[in-house]
């Protein structure tokens, strides 16, 4: 399957992305109860990001197929819903990865009346052919979780994960693992996917910057599809050369989960970095089996993405740049804080409702 990210703007624009403008919609905080299309015209409104109204919006989150990513999803709708007294929210996805069969699926809750949709493009490369065609009918659309594939986003906006950051933080944190040397081995996703890719580029950043104190031994693509598949692959691996490898990073669900679990019953002293935060991984890295994991937001993108989009269909908000890719966040948990990490996602959550309100929209 394709893992569940996309990259988005690099923090020096993002940077500059926030300080556009003088105006803002505003919201309550906490503590109270790239390649995009033309900004909006006009000047930025000066409305609330509050939502007046939501009785009327039923927003659907669609991912590309069944993945364990996806699950806290349905909670964070559900949760979304009651907070913000929305028509409905639903989650809903096709047992296979085709674009064919999503497009079918996204039509027929369209049929049912939900008129924002907030979806996981099976592929990047046609998603927003679907996109296009959801704005032409007047639909409200966020691309979750993945943006599509050449730096033009048809949706209103992107909210995912930055891939390659996430991967140069988990190659980063590994190496350290490691002593700052030796051999290092990358398990990822689907070869031809963009997504895998950036995954590879951030490891090699990392890589480069170890000066040829570590090598990198081997990438090993395409063992995402399921646990047995990555199960085999991380076998065949230590079987083959696991005396050569000091350190193991894991850019796809499956093969972490599968090196969690490999490194711990053959007694290997390979450091593994992982990626999202399976019972299994956590548990891990408690009794030290797993050096760390790369945790990214799901909850934030459904909970951020249902919101914004609920703003979006009512009209009380537009996007100041139509196709905004955003950065949900990916976060390192260790040892030292398995136990506190989602306070820090928590609050990524919060923060990136505020840059909606205070940046990315514009309210009446």
């Amino acid at each position: 399957m394709r893992p569940p990210t996309r990259s988005v703007l690099p923090g020096v624009v993002a940077a500059a992305v926030l300080m556009a403008g003088s105006a803002a919609c505003t919201i309550k905080s906490s503590d109270a109860p790239s390649g995009t299309q033309a900004p909006v015209s006009g000047t930025a409104g000066t409305g609330t990001a509050e939502l007046a109204d939501g009785s009327g919006t039923k927003v659907a989150l669609v991912p590309g197929g069944a993945h364990p990513y996806f699950q806290p999803w349905k909670a964070a709708g559900a949760a979304a819903k009651k907070e913000y007294g929305l028509g409905d929210v639903t989650f809903d996805e096709t047992s296979e990865w085709d674009q064919q069969k999503q497009d079918n699926l996204v039509s027929t809750l369209a049929a049912r009346g939900y008129n924002a949709f907030g979806i996981f493009g099976v592929s990047p490369t046609d998603i927003n052919t679907t996109f296009a065609d959801l704005k032409s009918q007047g639909f409200a659309v966020a691309s979750l979780a993945s943006c599509p594939a050449g730096g033009t986003d048809k949706a209103d906006f992107c909210l995912s994960t930055d891939v390659e950051v996430a991967a140069y933080k988990a190659a980063r944190t590994t190496i350290d693992a490691m002593g700052g040397k030796g051999t290092l081995v990358h398990l990822t996703g689907n070869n031809v996917d963009a997504n895998t890719q950036l995954r590879i580029k951030g490891v090699a950043k990392a890589v480069k910057e170890s000066g040829g104190k570590v090598k990198l031994l081997q990438t090993i693509t395409d063992v995402d599809k399921d646990l047995q598949t990555a199960q085999k692959a991380v076998s065949d691996l230590l079987a083959a050369k696991g005396n050569q490898i000091q350190g193991i990073v894991t850019t796809a669900y499956n093969p972490a989960v599968a090196a969690a679990d490999a490194v711990k019953n053959s007694g290997s002293k390979a450091k593994v970095v992982a990626i999202d935060d399976d019972a299994k991984i956590l548990s891990a890295i408690k009794d030290g089996s797993v050096a760390a994991t790369v945790v990214q937001n799901p909850v934030g993108q459904a909970e951020v993405g249902t919101w914004a989009l609920a703003l979006l269909q009512t009209k009380q908000c537009t996007m100041r740049n139509p196709g905004q890719i955003i950065d949900s966040g990916s976060f390192v948990v260790t040892k030292a804080n398995v136990g506190t990490y989602d306070t820090a996602r928590k609050s990524k959550t919060e923060q990136l409702k505020k840059q909606f309100a205070s940046t990315f929209l514009v309210c009446k």
